[in-house]
């Protein structure tokens, strides 16, 4: 999680919401992202999204059965849907979005029995630092 946190670091400094995610397989770190939705123009641009592009492209397979995820922040729905799809088994996240979560705050994309594929989830890892990197970004944007 620190490195994910590294990440979501790198998002604060260039003024986007400071998530970070890393993707971990066979206890090597295979991919590192910070949201960029800003920077992109891309609606789609979540750390998440951007993290999963580049496992695939490391394993060379879109179906990512043996890695971990760590992300700082409750994956959304959209990111969650792309973790089922892509067959993610482990995910780890710091801190819950009661806003847009999609694994549990909202909806549990990521253990819908209707669908294919469920994952394991451990949620809270360093939740306290994750959240203080969401308020800080926030509190900067209402100043302005």
């Amino acid at each position: 999680m620190k490195e994910a946190i590294k990440e979501a670091l790198k998002a604060l400094d260039d003024n986007e919401v400071p998530i970070g995610a890393v993707i971990v397989h066979k206890d090597k770190i295979i991919a590192r992202a910070y949201n960029q939705r800003e920077r992109l123009k891309d609606p789609t641009a979540h750390a998440e999204m951007i993290a999963l592009t580049q496992a695939s492209a490391y394993l060379e397979d879109w179906r990512l059965n043996d890695v971990t995820l760590y992300v700082t922040i409750e994956p959304c729905i959209m990111c969650a849907g792309a973790l089922v799809n892509a067959r993610v088994k482990h995910l780890v996240y710091g801190a819950d979005d009661p806003k847009a979560g999609g694994c549990g705050s909202i909806v549990n994309v990521v253990n819908d029995k209707r669908l294919n594929h469920r994952i394991e989830v451990v949620s809270g890892v360093m939740a306290k630092d994750c959240q203080w990197l969401m308020k800080e970004f926030f509190k900067k944007k209402r100043k302005i």
